[in-house]
Formats: C-alpha cells, sequence, structure tokens
C-alpha cells in the first residue's frame, strides 16, 4: 500500500474532481507505477481532511476514466497505462457486460430471455404503427419536443393498481423501465454516490448504474425478499442514496415482498433519506394485492414499469411514476440519457394502453405463461425449482455437485441458453446459490418443451457426463 499523498491544485472545480486530476497527473508522471495500491478512502479522508465520500466520488471519477480498478476488500489499485488507450474499452466491458452473451450463436435456444412470448401482436401493433404515422405525418418526420396528455394518462393506468393511483403531472413516459430507472438513478444520484441494490437482482441496472460512475452495495435477501434488518445495516453504515427494488415478481427468485417488510422498508428509508425505485415490470401480471412501497412512501418512491414483459417488448412502451415535483428532472434526464422520447413508440405504448389492447394482450400473455409453466411442472416434477404461474422464467436448484456456471456452460453445449446466478449479482459475492434462472416466454411453446426436456436430461446426467467442452 502507498504512503503517498496527492497535491490538489486550487481551484473553482468540487474538491473530488480536482483529487482525482492529482492522481491522474501522478500516474502520467511515474510517480505511481502499474499496479500501486491507491490509500484506503478513509485513510487518504483522514489525511486530507474531506469527507469519505469525497474520495469516493474521487476513485468513482478514477474508474470512469479507466486508470483504476477496485474490487471490495481488496482496495483501489493503478492500472497500467502502457498498452494505449485503444485497449481500454475491453476493462469497461469486463466490469460492466455480465455473463450473459452479447450476441447469441446461430442455432441456440434462448431461454435467457424474458420477452413477451409471440402470440401475434403484429396484428394489432402493425396496423396501429401505420394510423399514427398517417395520422401525424409532421410528429414522425421531427423530434418529440412535448409530452401528450394521453402519454402520461397511459401511464397512470399501466402502472396503478392496488388502490395506488399516480397523478398524471407525476408521470414521465420513457423508453422501457430499464431506461426509466437508468434516468432516475442519474437524476438522483451523484457519481461515486452508492445505490443498493438486492444481492440477487436486475443486474442490467446496476451495471448500468456504475457505467454512469455510481457504486453498488448489496442488500442480503431470504426467500421473501429484501431483509429490512440488512437494509438498515447498509443505510447506517454505506450511505446509500437510493435503493432499486422489485418488491413484486423479483428477478430470479420469484419472491413478493411481504407487506410488514415493504412498511419496514418505507420507514426505514425515510429515516435515512433514502430514495427507492420499486420496479413493477412484473408486478400487473402477478396478482399480487400488496400494496405497492409507493403507497406507503410516496414522497420518496419512483414506481417504474413498461409493456415489454406483458404485451410486446419490441413497442419500448415505459413510464415512471414519480414523487411530487421531480417529474420534469426526470424528463430531462431521460433525454439526456437516451436522446430524446422517440414519437411514434410513446403514441403506440399510449393508444395501445387507453383502447385496452394493452391490457387484452397482457391477459392472453399471462395465459400463456400459465400454462409453460405447467409444463416446466410436469416435465421437472422431479427437480426442485421456485415458480409462479404468471411469470416467464423459474429459479431452478442444483443438485451436487453441479455448480451454476458449469451447468450454464453444459446447458450451452446442448444448445439451450439459460442464466447462471452470476448474470443477477449486483456485486462480488463469496456466497453461491447454486441455482440457474430458465426463462420459458421469448420463443415458441413446442421448443419451450424441448427445452425444459433437455434442462430435465442434463440435471438427471448429471455432472460426470459433462466434459467441459464449451
Amino acid at each position: 500500500m502507498t504512503n503517498w499523498l496527492p497535491t490538489i491544485v486550487a481551484g473553482d472545480g468540487p474538491y473530488y474532481a480536482r483529487l482525482a486530476d492529482a492522481i491522474e497527473t501522478a500516474v502520467d508522471d511515474g510517480v505511481l507505477a502499474p499496479g500501486a495500491r491507491l490509500p484506503p478512502q478513509r485513510n487518504l479522508a483522514f489525511d486530507l481532511g474531506v469527507t469519505i465520500g469525497t474520495i469516493g466520488r474521487a476513485y468513482a471519477l478514477l474508474r470512469e476514466r479507466g486508470l483504476v480498478s477496485g474490487e471490495v476488500g481488496r482496495g483501489t489499485y493503478i492500472l497500467d497505462q502502457g498498452r494505449g488507450q485503444a485497449d481500454r474499452p475491453s476493462l469497461a466491458f469486463s466490469s460492466f457486460g455480465g455473463t450473459r452473451l452479447t450476441d447469441a450463436p446461430p442455432g441456440k435456444l434462448r431461454m435467457d430471455t424474458t420477452a413477451a412470448p409471440d402470440l401475434g401482436q403484429d396484428a394489432v401493433v402493425g396496423p396501429l404503427f401505420a394510423e399514427i404515422a398517417r395520422e401525424n405525418p409532421l410528429e414522425i418526420a421531427s423530434y418529440s419536443r412535448t409530452h401528450l396528455n394521453s402519454w402520461l394518462e397511459a401511464g397512470v393506468r399501466w402502472l396503478g393498481r392496488n388502490g395506488w393511483r399516480p397523478q398524471p403531472d407525476d408521470m414521465v413516459p420513457t423508453h422501457g423501465a430499464h431506461a426509466a430507472a437508468l434516468a432516475v438513478i442519474a437524476a438522483m444520484t451523484a457519481p461515486g454516490d452508492r445505490v443498493a441494490f438486492e444481492t440477487l437482482t436486475y443486474s442490467q441496472i446496476s451495471r448500468s448504474a456504475r457505467l454512469i460512475g455510481r457504486r453498488t452495495v448489496s442488500m442480503e435477501m431470504d426467500e421473501h425478499g429484501l431483509v429490512p434488518d440488512d437494509f438498515e445495516r447498509v443505510c447506517a453504515q454505506q450511505h446509500p442514496k437510493l435503493a432499486f427494488l422489485m418488491p413484486a415478481g423479483h428477478n430470479p427468485t420469484l419472491a413478493i415482498l411481504p407487506e410488514d417488510r415493504r412498511r419496514q422498508i418505507a420507514d426505514i428509508a425515510r429515516r435515512y433519506n433514502v430514495w427507492l425505485i420499486e420496479d413493477e415490470v412484473y408486478g400487473g401480471t402477478t396478482g399480487d394485492p400488496t400494496p405497492l412501497l409507493a403507497s406507503l412512501a410516496p414522497e420518496r418512491t419512483f414506481v417504474v414499469g413498461g409493456l415489454s414483459k406483458s404485451v410486446a417488448a419490441g413497442v419500448r412502451g415505459g413510464w415512471v411514476a414519480c414523487p411530487p415535483n421531480v417529474a420534469q428532472r426526470l424528463k430531462v434526464t431521460h433525454k439526456l440519457t437516451t436522446g430524446g422520447l422517440s414519437f411514434i413508440l410513446a403514441e403506440a405504448g399510449a393508444r395501445l394502453v387507453l383502447s385496452g389492447a394493452a391490457a387484452e394482450l397482457r391477459d392472453r400473455v399471462t395465459g400463456e405463461i400459465a400454462a409453460r409453466e405447467g409444463l416446466a411442472r410436469q416435465i421437472l416434477a422431479e427437480h426442485e425449482f421456485t415458480s409462479h404461474p404468471h411469470l416467464p422464467f423459474l429459479w431452478l436448484k442444483l443438485p451436487s455437485p453441479w455448480l451454476s456456471g458449469t451447468f450454464k456452460a453444459a446447458a450451452a453445449r446442448d444448445n439451450v441458453l439459460i442464466d447462471d446466478e452470476d448474470e443477477f449479482k449486483a456485486d462480488r459475492l463469496e456466497r453461491s446459490f447454486h441455482r440457474v434462472r430458465i426463462a420459458f416466454s421469448s420463443v415458441d411453446r413446442a421448443a419451450i418443451v424441448a427445452g425444459f426436456r433437455r434442462v430435465g436430461s442434463l440435471l438427471e446426467s448429471g455432472a460426470a457426463g459433462y466434459d467441459g467442452e464449451v
């Protein structure tokens, strides 16, 4: 560990940025060599007379610049810059790419994606797009500069449930739930701030948060979802600015957070002044009657949802319902992070919802998912897994001696793509769950049946039958 201390140049910029500049100068001058360990944040904060948060923001900025790498428990180290700037994208890929293939090889059965199944949505969406283009030629040719009231009302109707109904003025239409969540993180936190996630989560959001310079921390969960005591521990020790939660239809565990825990979490968030993102992508399909977090902590909860899982992913329809007086900030942030809202997509999503077509398609999708989940219970009856009749994936427990990554590789050898547990980890974890997620919505039912059978055969053959040639 180096005892080096930076020399901070006076200036008008924020202290953390000037600290990052000083460290970068030391790297360029050879004062800090590749592999050198930077001082622990607490020590450097004490030596410089600043807060740990300031040091954290500086280190996060250095990671954005590709100058350092860091792991919880090991420290922050200077990267080798001798390979040149052209090599840096590979560092970003290793940090943000996840375990899923970016481009799936041909001939593989995709059981690693949960988009709505094809039930003939094109017969509804195709004429709708033609109608919108015919009625709005100028809007199609130009940028979307205003949000129509119908777009806001559609979000109110799609997200509102269980007695909770957002206000139109608090609604922001987005390019899907992912874009909505990332816009919230970008708007309500700053580089270096911590964002808390459940131990297992939709990790594309946690990786996106790191991509824009936020630090991620994990909170323990059990079979019921987030453990409130651990949420409070993280709030007290790590001071996150925001927490991303999936209370209804958790991905990948399928947990549904009980009402008493939701009330505890709302109270803890209020006491520690933490913003909440409530991911409702699956909430409307589960039929869960539990009150939303937004009804328990309306002053700090953002509800995000969309059409991708239950209607049509290609429409990219989504919304975020904001706490009071925040929607304009989210609208601007979403524009900056996505390039702006597409008129034809926003209008199509709104018309699908307001006409009732989206609800009808959701009912059909839910029925198809229930049928496929029933097939999984038949074909994989001898094996342990968690599922829900209205959710398009199952969480399969692997028998010994299978490991999650090894089973994923063995399934890929049999031309079935599934997700291992590491795909859903928000941070590095020593804990293993010995599970894989198997999705069953993106291809036709016959292919899904074949996939279930291949998985069942692999489980029954045992790990000894896999030679690792993948």
